[in-house]
């Protein structure tokens, strides 16, 4: 592997290549790999008893509720949870749930609901006024969903006072730009659920149970922080684990358990992971020859790095890279 970051650096730099963490703690990092889109999709305005079901769908999907309380269920997810005003929850596997104020009765459609031209894209059910919710959806790249999602439960939601406020003042915020459609409204409605999803992931790092291992989990623990935030920022670079302890101010073998014991993997697996998530970015959409990306992540030898691709991805980069440029439809 290539020790020269200039010359990683001035590869990178020439062809193009977007620098995942360069300047990036590893969660913006991770965001901007899977290229996270916020979609603002409307809210419910309910009167009444009711109850309110929502089908499957792709990415994660978040509900922030302004006014009022109701049950959330969600199917293969648990108990009941109780959400009040001020609340926000991530629905992260897109799986079929449904609002109720009363658990006794069937859910209706929610598809069935039309979206009163008054209120932008608010629909009322029941004539409205008791409960109010705003929902939408992240969108992901399919390639990469994984690297996230795989760290989060099917429910997130915030927990703590500190967390909570931030997430009140977006409901808010996003209230209003719904509300008054002023223009630009769109665009100020997707960068306030974005904060959302950040804060709620926050809010589920810090009240991560004990025993809980993966990446995320380990951005709790300060040096672990400084040690992946070094990965992703110099992913190009040849780390050893004594280097990886340095940044993590912890002796190697402290280092070395704690790590595994957090992430779920060992130090330099990780390394290995994360340089071949953005292998498989960089195949997918810079056109890239295979022999520019492996250099681009620290391999001098095409060789050795197609053999890590296809162990981490399943198949060879070239491979890889004509899949992902074969058109969809």
């Amino acid at each position: 592997m290539c020790e020269k970051r200039d010359t990683v650096d001035t590869l990178a730099s020439g062809f193009g290549i977007r620098s995942y963490g360069a300047s990036m703690d590893p969660l913006s990092s991770v965001l901007s790999l899977v290229r996270l889109k916020a979609y603002v999709s409307g809210g419910l305005d309910a009167g009444g008893s009711w109850a309110v079901g929502f089908g499957a769908t792709d990415g994660v999907k978040f509900q922030a509720i302004v006014s009022g309380q109701c049950w959330l269920v969600v199917e293969d997810a648990g108990d009941p949870i109780l959400l009040r005003a001020g609340d926000c929850v991530l629905l992260t596997r897109g799986r079929p749930f449904h609002f109720a104020n009363d658990l006794s009765l069937p859910p209706i459609d929610g598809r069935t609901l039309v979206s009163p031209a008054r209120d932008g894209r608010i629909a009322i059910l029941n004539g409205g006024g008791d409960f109010l919710s705003l929902g939408g959806y992240f969108q992901l790249a399919d390639d990469h969903a994984a690297v996230l999602l795989d760290a989060l439960p099917p429910v997130v939601r915030a927990t703590d006072k500190a967390n909570h406020a931030v997430v009140r003042w977006c409901i808010d915020r996003l209230r209003e730009e719904m509300k008054t459609d002023r223009p630009g409204g769109d665009l100020v409605a997707q960068q306030i659920a974005t904060m959302l999803l950040v804060q709620l992931i926050r809010s589920h790092l810090d009240a991560a149970p004990a025993g809980a291992a993966n990446w995320l989990v380990a951005l709790g623990d300060r040096g672990l922080r400084a040690a992946i935030g070094a990965v992703h920022r110099e992913p190009a670079k040849r780390w050893t684990l004594g280097e990886l302890a340095s940044e993590a101010a912890m002796s190697r073998t402290v280092f070395a358990t704690r790590f595994r014991q957090a992430v779920g993997l060992p130090p330099m697996d990780y390394v290995i992971r994360w340089r071949m998530s953005l292998a498989a970015e960089r195949l997918a959409s810079t056109g890239l020859t295979v022999s520019a990306v492996a250099h681009s992540v620290g391999y001098d030898s095409e060789k050795s790095f197609g053999a890590a691709f296809r162990r981490i991805r399943g198949m060879p980069p070239g491979a890889y890279a004509r899949r992902a440029a074969k058109p969809t439809g």
